[in-house]
C-alpha cells in the first residue's frame, strides 16, 4: 500500500506541475529520509562490517538522476507494467529477442519495464538498494530509434544477440555523457569517453541504462569496511536482505541490480573477488575472464597486473553473450590479445555434466551441508568427482602488487582517461583530499591508502613478487588438476579467488542455493587459462539440472 501511495502520489505532483494548475514548484520524487533506526538496527550486527555508519548518500540526490526520464517513465502504466511482467521478468535474451521478432515486446518498452522497477524501487526508501547512481537520459530515444530501424527493416542482418539490451555498468568503466566516480567524491566530476569494453558493447547495439554504486575505489580505500559502500552512492543493500545479508564487493551495484532485475545484465570488474563475490551474495551467474580476454582500457585501476572486467547476469546464456559483446583486441592494453572462442554458443547446447572430472575441495565438503549436497548430486549426474586438498603455497606480497600498481596506474589513468581537471593526480593527493573532510569523504578511514603510500616496494622486486605469485596460484590449482585430469576445481563463492587473481585464471560463480537464513550461496568452477567456454558449458550444465536461483521476494 505504502508503494501504491508513493507513485500516486508523484503521478499527481508531476500532473500538477505540467498542467500548471496550483504551483511553479519543482516536481519531487525522493527526499532524505530520517535513517537512525536502521542504523541504530545493525549496530549489534553480527558482522562488524555490516554496522553501518549511513546508508543514504551525502553527495547524491536522486532527483538529479532520475527526474530527466521520469516523463519518459510515465508514459508506461501499472497496467502496462504488470502485463509486461512475464515477457520480461527472468527471462534470457535470446527469449526477449524472440518477443521483439515476434512483435510482442518493443525495445522501447523492454527500456521502459526496467526503468520501471528501477523508479519503483529506488524512489522508495522502504525498497532502496542504493544501486542505481546515474541514468543515460538518452537511452529511451536510442531504443526507439532501434524500433524504427525494425518497422523499416534497416536492423543489421547479423546484429549480435546484445542488440537492444539494456546494461548497466558498474561506476569504474568509463562512459560517455556520464560521470565515472568509482564512487568517490574526488571523481564526482570525471568526465570520460567510453571504455573500450563500452565501444564494443555499443558496436554491438547494446543500449547503456546507466551507472551502478560499488565499493569505493573498489574496495581498495579502507579496512574492514562496509562492502558496497561509496562516499558518492552510499549503502547498497542485498535485495535478500536489505541490511541484513552483504551484498558482496566490489561490484556490489551490478550484483544487486541484476538480482532485482534492473537491467538484462550489467559489467562488473575484478581484481580478486569482486566479481564473484556479489554474484553470490546476490545469487547471480558473474564470471571473472583470465587476464587479457577483455580489455581494461578506460576502467579506474586497482592493478593492471590482475584487473579485469566481466559478465554478470541472472542465467548463464546472458552472461556469455555480454561477455561475447565486450571482447576484442585492445592495442592500449598490453595483457590484450584477440580472442576466437565459442563462448557465444557454449551454453545452447545440452551441456551434460556426465563425465566431467572435477575437484572437490576436502575442506570445504566438512564444513559446509550445501557445497557437501551439491557435490553429491553432481556425482548422481555422472561426474566425476575427486576430493582433493590443495597444497599450501605462500602467498606473500600479494598486497603489495595492489600497492604498486595502483601508485603508478591511478596516474596513468587520470592523464589519459579523464577528460576535465580533477581534484587529485594521485595516491597522495587523493589522500589529501579525503582528509579535507574525513565525515563525508571516508567515514570509515582510508587505512589503504595510506598503506600504499608506506608500501616502499620497487618496480623490480615488485616484477619478482608476480612471478613468484603466479607459480604458486597456478601450483595451488594444478596439482590436482594435472594429476587427476580435471576439467575444473569447485569452490564456493569467492573463497579461493586469490589463488585464481594470481594464476590468472577465470572463474565463474553459479547459484548452488540458499542457507537457513536466506542467505545465498553459489558453486564456483576454476579452470586453467583461456577456458571461459568450457566454464561456461559447466556452469550451463550444472544450472540447467539444479535451477535453483529465486527471485528475491519483495522484488517480483
Amino acid at each position: 500500500m505504502k508503494k501504491i501511495l508513493v507513485v500516486v502520489l508523484v503521478l499527481l505532483t508531476y500532473a500538477c506541475k505540467n498542467k500548471k494548475e496550483t504551483s511553479n514548484e519543482e516536481v519531487v520524487l525522493w527526499a532524505p529520509y530520517n535513517d537512525s533506526l536502521e542504523l541504530e538496527k545493525n549496530k549489534t550486527h553480527k558482522n562488524s562490517r555490516m554496522r553501518y555508519k549511513l546508508l543514504q548518500s551525502k553527495v547524491i540526490d536522486k532527483n538529479a538522476i532520475f527526474l530527466p526520464l521520469y516523463p519518459e517513465v510515465q508514459k508506461l502504466s501499472e497496467e502496462e507494467y504488470t502485463a509486461l511482467k512475464p515477457l520480461i521478468l527472468e527471462q534470457n535474451i535470446y527469449d526477449l529477442r524472440k518477443q521483439i521478432d515476434e512483435g510482442k515486446l518493443t525495445y522501447e518498452k523492454l527500456v521502459l519495464f526496467y526503468l520501471y522497477r528501477i523508479y519503483k524501487y529506488e524512489l522508495d526508501n522502504a525498497t532502496t538498494l542504493n544501486t542505481v547512481i546515474a541514468l543515460n537520459s538518452e537511452v529511451v530515444k536510442q531504443a526507439r530509434k532501434l524500433d524504427e530501424l525494425k518497422k523499416t527493416d534497416n536492423e543489421p542482418s547479423n546484429k549480435h544477440p546484445i542488440y537492444g539490451m539494456p546494461i548497466l555498468l558498474k561506476d569504474n568503466i568509463n562512459t560517455k555523457n556520464m560521470v565515472t566516480t568509482a564512487g568517490a567524491i574526488a571523481l564526482k566530476n570525471n568526465s570520460t569517453d567510453d571504455a573500450f569494453i563500452v565501444k564494443r558493447l555499443k558496436k554491438n547495439g547494446a543500449l547503456i541504462l546507466g551507472k551502478v554504486n560499488l565499493s569505493e575505489w573498489a574496495y581498495f580505500l579502507c579496512s574492514g569496511c562496509p562492502v558496497g559502500y561509496s562516499a558518492v552512492g552510499g549503502q547498497t543493500l542485498n535485495p535478500y536482505g536489505r541490511a541484513v545479508f552483504e551484498t558482496g564487493g566490489s561490484s556490489a551495484g551490478s550484483g544487486t541490480a541484476v538480482a532485482a532485475n534492473y537491467a538484462v545484465a550489467a559489467v562488473g570488474t575484478e581484481t580478486s573477488g569482486s566479481i564473484l563475490s556479489p554474484s553470490s551474495q546476490n545469487s547471480v551467474v558473474g564470471l571473472k575472464p583470465t587476464i587479457g580476454f577483455l580489455s581494461r582500457t578506460g576502467i579506474v585501476p586497482i592493478s593492471s597486473t590482475l584487473d579485469t572486467p566481466g559478465p554478470m547476469a541472472k542465467n548463464t546464456i546472458d552472461a556469455a553473450i555480454l561477455l561475447d559483446a565486450m571482447k576484442g583486441k585492445d592495442e592500449l592494453d598490453g595483457k590484450s590479445i584477440a580472442v576466437e572462442t565459442g563462448v557465444l554458443s557454449a551454453t545452447l547446447s545440452s551441456n551434460s555434466l556426465k563425465g566431467k572430472r572435477f575437484g572437490a575441495i576436502k575442506s570445504l565438503l566438512e564444513t559446509d551441508s550445501i557445497y557437501k549436497i551439491t557435490i553429491d548430486k553432481l556425482r548422481e549426474q555422472g561426474s566425476v568427482i575427486i576430493e582433493i586438498t590443495p597444497p599450501e603455497v605462500s602467498m606473500d606480497g600479494f598486497l603489495s602488487i595492489l600497492n604498486i600498481d595502483m601508485k603508478y596506474d591511478l596516474p596513468t589513468y587520470i592523464n589519459s582517461q579523464t577528460k576535465n581537471k580533477l581534484p587529485i593526480k594521485d595516491i597522495k593527493s587523493a589522500v589529501a583530499f579525503n582528509e579535507k573532510d574525513s565525515v563525508v569523504r571516508i567515514p570509515y578511514g582510508q587505512a589503504l591508502f595510506r598503506g600504499i603510500l608506506a608500501d616502499t616496494t620497487t618496480v623490480e622486486q615488485l616484477a619478482v613478487i608476480v612471478s613468484d605469485l603466479e607459480q604458486s596460484g597456478r601450483r595451488y590449482f594444478n596439482e590436482a588438476m594435472n594429476a587427476y585430469n580435471l576439467n575444473a576445481i569447485l569452490s564456493i563463492n569467492n573463497y579461493h579467488a586469490g589463488y585464481a587473481a594470481v594464476a590468472k585464471y577465470p572463474a565463474i560463480t553459479v547459484p548452488m542455493g540458499y542457507k537457513k537464513t536466506g542467505e545465498p550461496i553459489s558453486l564456483t568452477f576454476i579452470a586453467k587459462q583461456f577456458n571461459e567456454a568450457d566454464l561456461l558449458r559447466y556452469a550451463a550444465g550444472f544450472e540447467s539440472v539444479f535451477n535453483v536461483r529465486k527471485m528475491p521476494k519483495d522484488y517480483n
